[in-house]
């Protein structure tokens, strides 16, 4: 019996492991951590409302964003179509049917007028549910960062003056029964945007933003990066991206690092995340999958949240302050000027 190919198929696989960790190491970054630190948004007492305001209506006033409740999903839809059109920012829904049920994408966007834009970025985030949870952190935190993003960026006008055009993209049916199924809201979008030849130059998906945790240890990490030195604590950001958008990962890590508030960790995966499959569970992989750069702006979710998927996902477990603090990161990333976007 010839057992080489057994011994070339281990090999490769040994080999294979072996690069995975190499690539991770070298594109692992620590956060930078500044004591005391105060930036804008963690004195704005404006955003730290809206913020809250949100978080309100989506897990309290509406509660169960999942399939299984339409016409939460309808409820969720109007609120966020009203508040773009409430700060003057131009909105549609890109409707389809999931098992006879009307859904929608929601599409707002701010564009630098009658010049032609230097770039053009998404900001996407989803607004669905799991079943029998009020989803504080998964996902209503980042739908309250996407739209206090869009309202300060409206505020100081910063499409024109940086010579962006911005999509803020709020997805539906990114959670079960309809996750990784080609019915996933951003599946749709993606899909829609590449066979249009949409130009998108960075997607940046915001995927459970709200949660710290600063008990040594109560940070966990999938494998293999609980060997590699990352922060016991959780009480950072972190940017995900695959290789194709690693030049994207690493401008927006840059300017995040402008925010001595908010410590920030950046993390570059081969293959599209395949070799890593928990840095694929959000919308930026539909992006991958289709082609796009796109990275994820996560507080890394179940690996720190206890309460993921649970009933006690509640808006009172959130760290209000950081969210106003990644609020701020994205605002100075859109609002930097055009050295940084082109």
């Amino acid at each position: 019996m010839v057992k080489t190919p057994k011994i070339w198929s281990f090999s490769a696989i040994c080999i294979a492991f072996l690069l995975l960790i190499i690539c991770i190491r070298l594109c692992f970054n620590k956060p930078t951590k500044t004591l005391n630190s105060r930036s804008s948004a963690m004195n704005d007492v404006e955003t730290m409302k809206g913020l809250k305001i949100h978080l309100k209506e989506l897990t309290v006033n509406i509660g169960n964003r999942s399939i299984r409740f339409p016409e939460n999903i309808e409820k969720i839809a109007e609120y966020i179509e009203a508040f773009y059109k409430d700060i003057g920012i131009p909105v549609h829904r890109e409707p389809y049917k999931y098992r006879n049920i009307d859904v929608a994408n929601i599409v707002a966007e701010l564009s630098p007028g009658e010049k032609p834009a230097v770039k053009h970025y998404l900001l996407g985030a989803h607004y669905d549910t799991v079943s029998g949870t009020p989803g504080a952190d998964d996902n209503a935190s980042a739908i309250a960062v996407q739209l206090e993003t869009a309202r300060q960026l409206r505020k100081i006008n910063a499409a024109n003056r940086s010579g962006i055009n911005i999509k803020f993209v709020s997805f539906v049916l990114e959670e079960p029964p309809a996750f990784g199924t080609r019915f996933m809201g951003s599946r749709v979008y993606a899909k829609k945007a590449r066979k249009e030849k949409e130009q998108i130059d960075g997607m940046i998906c915001l995927e459970m933003v709200g949660y710290t945790c600063h008990k040594p240890g109560c940070q966990d990490y999938p494998f293999p990066l609980m060997f590699m030195g990352y922060p016991e604590q959780g009480d950072f950001i972190g940017i995900v991206g695959d290789y194709k958008s690693r030049k994207f990962t690493r401008t927006l890590y840059s300017s995040f690092q402008d925010n001595p508030g908010l410590p920030v960790v950046k993390l570059t995966v081969p293959s599209k995340g395949w070799l890593l499959p928990p840095v694929r569970l959000s919308d930026h992989a539909s992006f991958w999958d289709n082609g796009f750069k796109a990275v994820m702006i996560t507080d890394t979710a179940f690996f720190r949240n206890p309460h993921y998927h649970r009933a006690s996902d509640t808006m009172n477990t959130l760290d209000f302050r950081f969210m106003a603090e990644l609020v701020n990161s994205l605002v100075l990333f859109f609002n930097s000027g055009n050295d940084l976007h082109k």
